[in-house]
């Protein structure tokens, strides 16, 4: 109670609105220490000095002393608050104030430092959400970069691309899925047994493409009979013979494989992998690389369908005459006919002098014209007998049964001054065009369609290094 009592006497646990008013009523001695002053130098001297007089003096100095201390104490702590709360607010939030006293600005001092801790943990969140952020944008920029990769595959369909280029491409975006060091495809040709390494991207690729699994392999094994990922890491196992094979030939701790399953049977394995042990691949990684796996079955489902598409067309699509392969069946045929019935056959093979460059001055659509009218010109000249094709971007081949060797050199001299004519009246040097070529007979130059294509093919460079526009044979 006593305790209490000290308490409530204290100036401590007052207030400030009352220790200003103590301050207040201390500060107002002075006017009266004045006035007694005055009165004890001019007055007390003719009264006479009286004791009571001097101690109310004594006493009114040190309560007006102690009203001084009282308000300084107090503008003190304000300072000292003022000058925390500066600093905090310039960005020092580990600052804290010193609370000494239970009054307003014991008060003040509580709720700032209450409001710096608070700002201290809205900020460590702050952090934590920005590194969580920065992470999240990483992914989502390797995410955007994996689906460029897949508009860039598709690109690639659309053009036409061969089949290596799309390839190329797939593993080269494969290998961004998952932090991998390697993205590898494994095929195997329709017909074979054994899978080969089509293509690597990353590190140590050269070494990596001599790899060969075939039947009794652990890999082998392993993809040929099922069509589900092959997953190895720390939670996932596989065969012995897989995991040693996938450790010590390709040098990977994990790997993510999707087997490429068509024309039904399993054909080739896409996949990722890391050198050293990592994160597990996860199921995102999964769902992105079968993406991954789908484009290269199209892209090798789209190769076998233009090469039978290949072997049954014979027509050339933009001068209607037969293509190459078309050419060189037709050939054999005739070859062995001949062979057979002891007649004469020759091959003819004619290129335009300098197309190319013909082609970069006029444009695409004028070349195409040329063309088509270079094509009509040979063909006016051959009987029905005769097989005429385009073999090349610029060259056209004759097949001539039945013809012997004047015969054929006639028809050959015949076909190059009917062009050389009808572009003679170009007044533009670049556009009057020429042809060479080069005749090969069986059998004196072959006895297959291989032989005599390669004997016309040397013919027709000997006949450009003698200044072109003209025919040479054997």
């Amino acid at each position: 109670m006593a305790k209490a009592k000290t308490k409530k006497l204290s100036l401590v646990s007052r207030g400030l609105n009352y220790k200003l008013k103590i301050a207040f009523n201390l500060m107002s001695i002075l006017p009266l220490l004045i006035c007694i002053y005055l009165v004890s130098s001019y007055v007390i001297p003719y009264i006479g000095v009286k004791f009571d007089i001097i101690a109310a003096i004594v006493i009114s100095i040190i309560i007006a002393v102690s009203g001084f201390f009282v308000l300084k104490e107090v503008f003190d702590r304000v300072v000292d608050v003022s000058n925390e709360a500066k600093l905090m607010a310039a960005g020092d939030m580990n600052r804290n104030i010193y609370v000494g006293h239970d009054d307003e600005v014991g008060d003040l001092g509580s709720a700032l430092n209450q409001l710096t801790m608070r700002i201290r943990s809205n900020m460590d969140e702050l952090k934590q959400y920005s590194e969580r952020s920065a992470v999240i944008n990483i992914e989502i920029q390797k995410r955007v970069v994996i689906l460029s990769g897949l508009l860039n595959i598709s690109t690639l369909f659309s053009e036409g691309a061969k089949l290596d280029d799309i390839i190329r491409i797939i593993t080269e975006k494969a290998r961004l899925i998952g932090d991998s060091d390697i993205s590898y495809l494994l095929y195997r040709e329709e017909g074979h047994d054994i899978f080969k390494m089509k293509q690597v991207d990353g590190l140590n690729s050269a070494g990596l493409l001599k790899i060969e699994q075939g039947p009794g392999d652990g890999i082998f094994e392993l993809i040929s009979k099922t069509n589900r990922p092959v997953i190895l890491d720390k939670k996932n196992n596989l065969p012995r013979a897989a995991t040693q094979i996938f450790n010590e030939v390709f040098g990977l701790k994990n790997t993510l494989g999707i087997p490429l399953y068509f024309s039904g049977r399993i054909a080739g394995l896409l996949g990722i992998g890391r050198m050293k042990y990592g994160k597990n691949y996860e199921k995102d990684d999964i769902e992105m690389l079968d993406i991954f796996a789908k484009q290269a079955i199209i892209a090798f489902e789209n190769d076998l369908l233009i090469k039978k598409a290949e072997k049954l067309e014979v027509k050339d699509a933009l001068t209607g005459l037969y293509n190459a392969n078309f050419i060189r069946e037709r050939l054999q045929e005739e070859i062995k006919r001949a062979i057979a019935y002891q007649r004469p056959c020759a091959y003819i093979l004619l290129n335009i002098d300098g197309f190319h460059q013909f082609e970069q001055k006029s444009g695409p659509l004028v070349a195409e014209s040329i063309l088509k009218r270079i094509s009509a010109l040979i063909k006016n000249c051959v009987s029905d007998v005769d097989r005429v094709g385009r073999v090349g971007v610029d060259e056209f081949a004759l097949i001539l049964p039945e013809k012997n060797k004047r015969q054929v050199r006639e028809l050959a001299e015949s076909i190059r001054k009917t062009i050389e004519f009808s572009f003679s009246e170009e007044h533009d040097t670049a556009k009057k065009l020429t042809v060479s070529g080069g005749i090969s007979e069986n059998p004196l130059d072959g006895i297959t369609a291989e032989e005599l294509i390669s004997r016309a093919q040397e013919l027709l460079k000997t006949a450009k290094s003698q200044g072109k526009n003209r025919i040479s044979h054997a």
